[in-house]
């Protein structure tokens, strides 16, 4: 019994952090159509780079930092485009950004 009770508990952990995730990404895909899409597509090349390109190459944390201060990361990537315009975000938006970005690694 006990046994089924603490499996129970990890399947609704579990449930419960996929829509959490789910929700960030979906937050994070209307942060894009509003601060993003005139400059980066989810997997072509525009103006900026394709989300997926970026997902293949970056982790969350570089990904945060660019959008908190992009001249700054820009130099230390050794970007040769032009730099990205610096947005003024929410915490909380930066990071559903960020994990919106990173649902295109691999695709």
């Amino acid at each position: 019994m006990k046994i089924k009770i603490l499996m129970l508990t990890v399947l609704c952990s579990f449930l419960n952090a996929q829509e959490l995730e789910t929700k960030q990404v979906f937050e994070g895909k209307e942060v894009f159509q509003t601060y993003c899409w005139g400059c980066h597509h989810q997997t072509a090349v525009a103006f900026g780079p394709s989300f997926t390109e970026i997902a293949s190459k970056r982790t969350k944390e570089e990904i945060v930092a660019y959008i908190i201060e992009p001249k700054a990361m820009y130099k230390a990537f050794g970007y040769k485009r032009t730099v990205m315009t610096q947005l003024k975000l929410k915490e909380g938006e930066i990071d559903a950004l960020s994990d919106y970005i990173l649902s295109y690694k691999g695709q």
